[in-house]
């Protein structure tokens, strides 16, 4: 660690490398056309998250033949929990509390001077003439769809003019000209940046922004985190680091942006034009249209010398979007059900990830035994703790693995009765999706937890699989990779009687159980009817 006391990019960079976590490119590739159905194909293409890598593309060129003097990273800040790991220097079951004391603890930033992210400055006449924002290496993220390069890496800065507390935003850029950027602000999922931009529209002055590309992670994690309004981030991203983040005046506007970055975008978003901005491929999994969006006009371009261009994957999830909000949010989602609301039983909050992208599709596992009204609290809880998450929310029983939906799908349909298991609520805002013309939508929360006893999952009891995977080793089978539920076990609804024939049957002495069968015919009852203890034994 430096002596500012957390990594930079190109500190986090080599420590990916290190970790076997980075894969150099150095072959030529087509920012527009070919570096983003690459690294595509990492999650499209059946490899295992915790085989992902992070890209480093060197020799990056467009369809005209312009060759670019700075490298592209990309899924290196999440394309797996263990890449996003690095970048919070914890482990990844610490990354959760690493949040919480952040938030409750911030550390405020130090202002330097000389900063690195001001090596290289073009402002005025330089931006036309070819150290504009054409001189950056920006890629295509979804050829074929896209309409233009995008900025999607990015940490916005803006500041409340009212407070002078600023926030950090990702916030998506397209390119429009080589000072003006097309830019999307979500005005309906809360954002910083949108309230901000709303306080400057009443006072019919522009709103200053500062794009940053190439944050140190700390800094990069925080944009893309839900944050109550009125919290100065770059403190909270302090707290994840442990140390102050070094921060510096911006060269044309009235903004303080981080020392280390790579490349800072400055500039003033209209607050009395917008123009068509789009289509570009959003990370719902559509493509989201072309509209009216907000005109970011550039003032200045800083970077280092030897920057770094980072770009996120996003758009069909999974993808290194989904990635760096899962790994917060759940445990945040964890955190306020059982230290806020005080719900002791809640063993994970699980968010599906694949297509659906984290916020419609929430899953909550409790303890066994849990009381119903808890249950129901928590579900309530999750629904309300982030208006854009929570469209389908599910609770079950911790012997169902939450992130395998075929068992979600199992305790859905044997442990939830859906006459008095289900409920919905109406009134609940769209969020993040593509357009439906709809003007609100509704949850659907489902108790699938167990209510009763049952009886136990009709697979082999686990000795017997672990004795049958030894013997499937010895014949050099193809490698297994268990799924859960994998060998039976019990639920509440077993006898020690039939655990006894049960044993009988698997040592070959089936017949002993026929005859202890025979001794309890009866003329007085219906077929399927249950056998229980008190028929006698």
């Amino acid at each position: 660690m430096s002596a500012r006391g957390y990594r930079n990019l190109h500190d986090h960079l080599a420590a990916l490398d290190g970790a076997g976590l980075l894969r150099t490119i150095d072959a030529p590739i087509n920012k527009d056309s070919e570096l983003g159905p690459l690294v595509r194909w990492q999650f499209r293409g059946g490899i295992p998250e915790a085989d992902r890598k992070a890209f480093l593309f060197t020799n990056v060129v467009d369809g005209k033949g312009r060759r670019y003097d700075i490298p592209v990273a990309v899924g290196a800040l999440a394309a797996s929990a263990e890449i996003y790991s690095v970048g919070m220097g914890r482990p990844v079951p610490d990354i959760g509390r690493c949040w919480r004391e952040a938030i409750a603890e911030p550390v405020p930033p130090v202002e330097v001077a000389g900063p690195a992210c001001q090596e290289l400055a073009f402002e005025g006449g330089a931006l036309a003439a070819g150290d504009g924002l054409d001189a950056l290496p920006v890629p295509v993220s979804t050829p074929g769809y896209d309409s233009a390069p995008y900025l999607t890496a990015t940490a916005c800065i803006t500041r409340d003019p009212d407070t002078g507390i600023q926030n950090i935003g990702t916030y998506r850029g397209g390119l429009k000209a080589p000072d003006r950027i097309g830019l999307k602000l979500f005005m309906n999922l809360g954002q910083g940046g949108a309230a901000h931009w709303e306080k400057y529209r009443a006072r019919g002055e522009p709103m200053p922004m500062a794009m940053v590309v190439g944050c140190p992670p700390p800094v990069a994690y925080v944009g893309p985190q839900k944050l109550p309004l009125g919290v100065d981030e770059i403190g909270v991203a302090g707290g994840i680091a442990g140390a102050p983040i070094e921060i510096a005046r911006a060269r044309s506007v009235d903004l303080m942006v981080p020392a280390e970055s790579e490349i800072v975008i400055e500039g003033l978003v209209d607050t009395g034009c917008f123009e068509p901005e789009g289509p570009f491929g959003e990370s719902y999994g559509h493509v989201n249209l072309e509209e009216y969006n907000f005109i970011f006009r550039v003032t200045a371009i800083t970077r280092r010398r030897n920057a770094v261009f980072t770009s996120i994957i996003s758009q069909v999830t999974p993808s290194e979007s989904s990635v760096i909000k899962r790994v917060a949010y759940e445990p945040l989602f964890l955190d306020h059900l059982t230290g806020h609301l005080g719900i002791r039983n809640v063993r994970r909050v699980a968010m599906h990830e694949p297509l659906t992208n984290l916020r419609k599709v929430v899953v909550l596992q409790f303890a066994h035994g849990t009381p119903r009204t808890e249950i129901w609290r928590a579900l309530h809880g999750a629904m309300s703790f982030q208006a854009p998450v929570g469209k389908y929310l599910i609770a079950v029983d911790e012997d169902i693995e939450p992130d395998n939906l075929d068992a979600v799908f199992w305790a859905m349909s044997y442990r939830a009765n859906l006459a008095e298991d289900c409920e919905r609520a109406a009134h609940q805002p769209l969020g993040h999706g593509p357009r439906t013309g709809a003007s609100e939508d509704a949850a659907l929360l489902i108790d699938a937890t167990l209510k009763a006893p049952m009886a136990p999952v009709a697979l082999p009891a686990r000795e017997y699989m672990e004795r049958a995977r030894e013997i499937w080793e010895r014949l050099d089978l193809p490698p297994l990779a268990p799924e859960a539920p994998w060998h039976g076990y019990e639920l509440g609804d077993w006898s020690e009687t039939w655990a006894r024939a049960a044993g009988r049957a698997a040592e070959s002495d089936w017949i002993a159980n026929g005859e202890r069968s025979a001794r309890f015919r009866r003329s007085d009852v219906a077929p399927n009817r249950a056998f229980r203890e008190e028929d006698g034994e």
